[in-house]
């Protein structure tokens, strides 16, 4: 687990009397604060958190008159209550009924497990909507993702777009797992043309069906699409662990930010930016809550550069044109994205066509097969 805790009752109804607390990495603890962000909470703000604290981030703090809970506003790192104090960011760990913290809602829990105080904030109010130069837009977005200057850990590497942009910025070590001796080619074939090394763990039919189990409990579904993502991403968090690897590396989030789906292509010009707008504030939903679960069970930090607040912030503003794009006949997706990718990686890379890991990686076809 990343966030845990649980109270102790003298009697039904009554004020807890002991309150027992952890916090596992990747989360963090200072004093009676646990949390997981990559910066650290300031109380002061403790209403405004969603606001002010600009990351994905779940909070947990033990106040003299309360408890407070704050989740981001896209909900990337999950937390989860009970009415018995029971606290974690997974359900399953929650006696009785478990309620979500909302993205971006701050709760403050009385010592008897009662609501005293909640507040959602909205999308718009910490990522402002609006018009804006879009070669400087496109400048921030590449600026930043260079200024993060990540030096530990390893990628997360499939070859495509988004991991190699990221493999090009960031000198770090690219890790990959895959069933596909296809795939595998040509993630050491990407790897060469970029310059970089690359361990690739090849995996067959028993070792992504002995998976499977371990990860429905971890993500807390059923669901086949989120179990056929969450295998893959489940693997390869597994192999960069024993590399002795402490963080690692996604690109998740470049899809939503700039049009990488394959269901863009043929929307309108308005259906397309509600759906880029809709699928961003979901995100969390979607891929977040699953991927940063599979996370903490591995005890391993889960790093997504394009999920700044600063390149979110560029890219909500950006025209959806930009994103998804009508050129010569053919439709091109995350267009932005690839040309600033050409600066940096060579272009049968930048302009390769986006495949979904649970196909690229044949674990898809796997699970279809035998589930």
């Amino acid at each position: 687990m990343a966030i845990y805790a649980f109270a102790e009752f003298e009697e039904r109804g009554s004020r807890a009397s002991r309150i027992y607390a952890s916090a596992r990495y990747p989360s963090k603890q200072i004093g009676n604060v646990f949390f997981d962000s990559d910066d650290v909470p300031n109380l002061r703000y403790a209403d405004e958190m969603p606001v002010r604290l600009k990351c994905l981030h779940s909070v947990v703090a033990f106040r003299p008159s309360h408890i407070l809970l704050s989740r981001d506003i896209l909900g990337g790192k999950p937390l989860y209550y009970g009415s018995d104090l029971s606290i974690s960011s997974f359900k399953s760990y929650i006696d009785g009924e478990a309620h979500e913290v909302l993205p971006g809602e701050v709760i403050k829990l009385d010592y008897t497990g009662k609501i005293l105080e909640r507040k959602k904030y909205a999308f718009e109010e910490v990522f402002k909507i609006g018009n804006a130069d879009v070669e400087e837009l496109i400048e921030i977005i590449e600026r930043t993702l260079y200024k993060l200057k990540l030096k530990v850990g390893c990628i997360a590497f499939s070859g495509g777009l988004d991991s190699s942009l990221l493999a090009a910025i960031y000198d770090l070590p690219l890790i990959s797992v895959t069933a596909s001796g296809k795939e595998e080619e040509w993630l050491r074939r990407a790897a060469k043309m970029i310059g970089r090394e690359i361990e690739v763990l090849r995996v067959d039919k028993k070792e992504v069906l002995e998976a499977v189990d371990a990860v429905k409990k971890i993500i807390e579904t059923d669901d086949f699409l989120q179990i056929s993502i969450a295998v893959p991403i489940h693997l390869a968090m597994q192999f960069a662990k024993s590399l002795g690897y402490s963080e690692i590396v996604f690109g998740q989030g470049a899809d939503e930010l700039f049009g990488g789906y394959r269901r863009y292509v043929d929307m309108d010009p308005c259906e397309l930016k509600d759906a880029l707008m809709n699928d961003l504030r979901n995100i969390g939903d979607a891929n977040l809550i699953r991927d940063n679960k599979l996370a903490y069970k591995n005890e391993i930090k889960l790093t997504t550069p394009y999920l700044d607040w600063d390149i979110i912030d560029a890219a909500v503003k950006l025209p959806p044109e930009y994103k998804v794009r009508r050129e010569g006949g053919r439709v091109i997706r995350k267009y932005v994205l690839r040309k600033i990718a050409e600066k940096y990686l060579p272009g049968e890379i930048a302009w390769r066509e986006k495949k979904a890991i649970q196909y690229s990686t044949g674990i898809a076809k796997i699970l279809k097969r035998y589930m």
